[in-house]
């Protein structure tokens, strides 16, 4: 028997399948099933890698954006019900109310029209209520042909605090100011102007033009709401923040008053004339100030939507940097006074040994730096060497290339984070008996055997990727990055009996609890023989198995396809394919021959279609692939070690260390990040950085400007050879009139789409 919330939820759940399908251009099925699923507790990754026949094949952004979007409109239904039994118990219900809040398709609309009935402090209009002068506005509002002194007189009232006919009017026009700032149509076509017409204008603070330096760029500023992107917004917020620049919002006042004008000023009567001075009084001291806050918060919330999704981008692309895989390795933290701390590790990250070196310390420093590295180079048959990239970075790489060691590779690390690990409960926990220091070394050591690996145990926002990260709303960063981490680590997949718990944390289904007892399980009984073991694991049920099975790995597991992300659910179905051949599952793996001669139509079912057979097919021909990239040697300039080594027009090889709106960051060696403006990318028009790079890529780079003053590098990433004149006249063209026609018409779209979220 379905009950009556059984069938309410049912029916709510119909009506997001169709909001959720037009808004997403995705078919209602395909979101019914979305929703069915992660109602049922099944992860983004588990479903768009496992359950492609129920979604249509959606992949991880569409189904994380019918997460989100059933969120967001549960919320909505969560809120009217709130509201309505708010006005309800006010006494103040009417249908054509409710109405209008079950109608209200975003949180504006809905707050908007509850504001009249909204429980407020007092107000100038709530005492002129008091006063008895309600009717009195009512009446004026009507703008009707009265004697407005008589109509006043009528109320006149001493005990009631109203001892004059300008008294009476006056309270009556805070009544009307306060109708008219709380009126929903009012309010929308305020909104929709200031975001349509409104300027940001910035300006330094009288006195601080020495101290806003950095924001000299804002001293004297304005620009367009609905144009400004997301990094000038945050960056002018910022220095707001810290009161070096004033930041207002400006629109032409006459244009809102237009708008209200039409909808309250039916005559031009006395009558009218108090409301007209009553429109403006409401303007000036109520509605321009709320539309003012409520701006800010859109246009922050937008500033941050598109902070926090370049962050995600980037961090994305840092996790999924190509390892350098198992390899005997030497990692140093550089420093100059207090030594290079240094340590040995084994192809599996353990530390075997570590010590300290002197190299910039003097010649006896460096003759004993020299003859340690050396030694344990020897000793411990070190195949890499990882040099952290921090103070003394470049000096440490160039004491360490100069001992001409043979067949060792020696790569720079990005440290960033390195110091936060060291001291955190988790580096504690790992290596009790060693300071930060060498914790730190054992960090930037791990970073190039495998960044996804060593990066999750610390916070993403220590990653030094991104832009504004600690200016963006913080609940709305954590939820981004811990799904940008849970798509990493599912989409490369976790070795089960070498994984750390930090890493399996975050496998789909799994979480902190259950990575402890996994790691208790297999500190007690030795490492797992195959994925089925997993059900020993205590509290870790069916459901969970379900859930993490596949994005786990297990090397020379009892079952062949442990190695590999295909689910344990379909070993049954492969078992099968081999039997039909006459083979078993280990000759699949093996002989592409045989695996070429599967009919794939044969094995179709209604569980099974030929999107999850088709990525069988991909698995056996290579079990548990790893889809990074393999890891290219890099090395900077000789030479090239600071600021003051720079000229204009050097050529330069660098790595992409952050991508913003704006262009990317390039490290050059000199310890401070080089900017590739956007306009400087390639000899092309560029509207988006990742167009052209991404994270960790190694790129060729010209020195455009040095100002070592406020300690920034321009760089172009632009080729010699230009384009022929006329074919470059064509792209500035284009580029200019795309602007106002099409791409500002796709900016408008993504801004009322944000806004009406």
């Amino acid at each position: 028997m379905v009950t009556p919330a059984a069938f309410f939820f049912t029916s709510l759940n119909m009506a997001y399948e169709i909001i959720i399908s037009q808004e997403l251009g995705i078919n209602s099925r395909q979101v019914s099933t979305t929703i069915s699923l992660l109602d049922d507790g099944a992860t983004v990754p588990f479903i768009a890698r496992y359950r492609k026949e129920m979604t249509g094949s959606l992949d991880e952004v569409q189904i994380t954006a019918v997460r989100d979007r059933v969120q967001q409109l549960r919320d909505l239904d969560k809120r009217k019900e709130a509201v309505l039994k708010s006005i309800t118990e006010q006494g103040k219900l009417t249908p054509e109310v409710e109405q209008r809040v079950q109608g209200a398709e975003t949180m504006a609309i809905l707050e908007d029209i509850y504001l009249p009935f909204k429980p407020k402090r007092k107000t100038r209009a709530s005492t002129a209520r008091e006063k008895g002068l309600q009717p009195l506005a009512d009446r004026l509002l009507l703008q009707q042909k009265d004697n407005i002194s008589l109509l006043a007189a009528d109320f006149i009232n001493s005990e009631k605090g109203v001892s004059s006919e300008e008294e009476a009017l006056a309270g009556a026009r805070d009544i009307i100011a306060e109708q008219i700032a709380e009126d929903a149509e009012v309010r929308a076509g305020s909104r929709k102007i200031f975001l349509d017409k409104g300027l940001f204008v910035s300006r330094v603070v009288p006195g601080k033009e020495e101290e806003a330096l950095k924001y000299k760029d804002y001293f004297e500023w304005s620009e367009p709401l609905k144009e400004a992107p997301s990094h000038r917004v945050l960056a002018m917020r910022r220095g707001e923040k810290e009161e070096m620049l004033y930041l207002d919002i400006a629109v032409e006042e006459e244009t809102v008053l237009s708008v209200i004008e039409k909808i309250y000023i039916k005559a031009t009567t006395d009558a009218a004339m108090q409301v007209r001075t009553a429109l403006q009084d409401s303007y000036k001291r109520l509605l321009k100030p709320s539309m003012e806050t409520e701006i800010r918060v859109l246009t922050r919330q937008k500033a941050d939507e598109e902070a926090i999704r370049v962050f995600a981008d980037n961090v994305r692309q840092l996790l999924l940097a190509a390892p350098l895989g198992q390899k005997r390795l030497l990692a140093l933290d550089p420093g100059f006074r207090t030594g290079c701390k240094t340590v040995v590790l084994d192809a599996q990250g353990t530390l075997l040994e570590n010590t300290t070196i002197f190299p910039h310390n003097g010649a006896g420093g460096l003759a004993d730096a020299a003859k340690t590295v050396e030694l344990l180079v020897k000793r411990y048959d070190v195949e890499a060497i990882a040099v952290g990239n921090g103070t003394a970075g470049r000096e440490t790489e160039e004491f360490i290339r100069k001992l001409g060691l043979k067949d060792v590779t020696i790569v720079m690390v990005n440290e960033s984070g390195a110091s936060i690990y060291s001291a955190s409960e988790v580096a504690r926990e790992e290596f009790p008996d060693y300071d930060v220091t060498v914790r730190g070394a054992i960090s930037i050591g791990r970073r190039l055997m495998d960044p996804l690996a060593e990066l999750v145990k610390i916070d993403p926002k220590s990653i030094g990727v991104g832009q504004y990260q600690h200016d963006v709303d913080q609940n709305k960063l954590q939820n981004s990055l811990d799904d940008t981490v849970i798509s990493c680590v599912n989409a490369v997949g976790v070795e089960l009996n070498t994984a750390s718990k930090q890493i399996l944390a975050y496998v789909s289904g799994l979480g902190p609890s259950l990575a402890q007892q996994i790691v208790n399980y297999r500190v007690a009984n030795g490492p797992f023989k195959s994925r089925r073991d997993l059900k020993k694991v205590p509290r870790l049920g069916d459901k969970a198995f379900e859930q993490a099975a596949g994005f786990l790995r297990i090397r020379h597991g009892e079952h062949p396809l442990d190695a590999s992300a295909v689910h344990p659910e379909r070993y049954v179905l492969v078992e099968q394919m081999a039997k039909d051949l006459h083979a078993d599952v280990q000759d699949l793996l093996t002989n592409e021959a045989l695996r070429k001669q599967i009919d794939l139509k044969k094995y179709v079912s209604d569980e099974v279609g030929l999107p999850t057979l088709n990525d069988i097919i991909g698995e056996l021909s290579k079990p548990g692939r790893d889809p990074r990239e393999q890891f290219e040697e890099f090395k900077f300039t000789d030479g090239v070690n600071s600021v003051s080594d720079l000229r204009i027009g050097m050529k330069l090889p660098g790595i992409v260390t952050n991508i913003t709106n704006f262009g990317a960051f390039v490290d050059i060696g000199v310890h401070q990040d080089g900017l590739v403006h956007l306009s400087q990318l390639a000899n092309r028009f560029v509207s988006d950085p990742n167009e052209v790079v991404k994270v960790q890529q190694r790129v060729m780079v010209t020195v455009t400007e040095i100002d070592e003053r406020r300690n920034r590098i321009g760089l172009s990433m632009k080729s010699e050879d230009k384009p022929a004149p006329r074919k470059l006249h064509d792209n500035q063209r284009k580029a200019k009139t795309k602007a106002p026609e099409t791409d500002m018409a796709s900016k408008l779209a993504a801004l009322a789409s944000k806004f009406k979220a």
